[in-house]
């Protein structure tokens, strides 16, 4: 079975790669040192870069599609908290160079499958095979898109008296990653099924992020965790959060594993990886998102309110009703 030592780079782009610039002139198919794109007039470049390192941000048995597409959505995530239609993404992978060309060809087609999907051809980026004892699979992707004028939302905007919302389900991707590491055993195969798509696979709510543009005072996407998170837009915005527990949105897997791990809600405060859209809004626009998120057929709950800045950061009332233990803080890349 042939590996990257046995090919030449520009074979491996041109025969995995190059085919993923389709729909993208300014890309050159890839054969170029760099890219040239145009924004329309009145639209501002958004930018944004993740890296996935094995071991750390997924396992290194995942299938090799799961981690291309997951790479691809983490990334787009970033531009659908800031309200951005992406349209173009650049890639820069470090592989070891025994990966083989089974790996790679799947790799490349759950690449090309979210390329399709999303709309965002490659355009650019750079491929290194590396040597070593235990050389580590590192990937990281800049995706770009564009919003118009400056209602781009950032962490900044957030107002006291604001609504704090959430989309989705909050809880998935961490209890997918216990289970892609064996754990979780009582629950059924359904459950733990649908936990590790959700960890492997988020969804960018692209569609909701550009709905909320004029809407929503401030927005994050949940990556490190709802109290981390929130607590970026509290700093950022010069406020404070309150927020309930109880309230949490939880798919029916979750509830499920509720009833054997009671004190979970405590640990889904802390846990990231669920890409969900966290986002602020003046009281009067509640009804205006529930359509919007309707029309994106996009679940959206009201978690809790912006209230002054009292040094408290996030405080969740019903912590001590509910008997939970506060996690100390949300994922931590350093």
């Amino acid at each position: 079975m042939a590996d990257m030592g046995s090919e030449d780079e520009f074979d491996l782009i041109k025969r995995h790669f190059a085919p993923l610039s389709v729909g993208a002139p300014g890309a050159l198919n890839l054969t170029d040192d760099a890219a040239i794109l145009e924004l329309a007039p009145g639209k501002r470049l958004v930018a944004a870069t993740d890296a996935l390192v094995a071991g750390v941000h997924f396992l290194p048995d995942d299938p090799a599609g799961d981690i291309a597409k997951k790479l691809v959505r983490v990334n787009l995530s970033d531009l659908a908290a800031m309200g951005a239609s992406p349209f173009a993404m650049l890639l820069a992978a470090v592989f070891p160079k025994n990966t083989n060309d089974n790996w790679m060809t799947a790799f490349s087609t759950g690449l090309g499958e979210d390329v399709a999907e999303f709309g965002v051809p490659l355009v650019g980026g750079d491929t290194v095979a590396v040597d070593g004892i235990k050389p580590l699979l590192t990937l990281a992707l800049t995706a770009l898109g564009h919003v118009p004028g400056d209602q781009a939302l950032t962490r900044q905007g957030a107002d006291v008296g604001d609504g704090i919302y959430v989309s989705g389900t909050l809880g998935d991707g961490l209890v997918g990653l216990e289970v892609a590491k064996g754990g979780w055993e009582a629950l059924s195969g359904a459950h733990r099924d649908f936990v590790l798509r959700r960890f492997r696979l988020p969804t960018p709510r692209l569609g909701l992020g550009q709905a909320l543009l004029g809407v929503a005072n401030a927005a994050i996407d949940i990556s490190d965790g709802l109290l981390g998170d929130l607590g970026h837009i509290c700093e950022c915005s010069g406020v404070g959060a309150e927020i309930s527990a109880h309230a949490l949105p939880l798919s029916k897997a979750i509830q499920t594993a509720l009833r054997i791990e009671p004190g979970l809600p405590g640990r889904i405060l802390g846990g990231g990886d669920d890409y969900e859209l966290l986002f602020t809004a003046p009281a009067v626009h509640n009804e205006m998102i529930r359509d919007r998120a309707e029309k994106e057929s996009v679940q959206v709950t009201k978690i809790g309110t912006i209230v002054e800045d009292s040094g408290k950061g996030v405080v969740v009332t019903d912590l001590e009703t509910l008997g939970l233990e506060l996690p100390r803080s949300g994922y931590r890349h350093f």
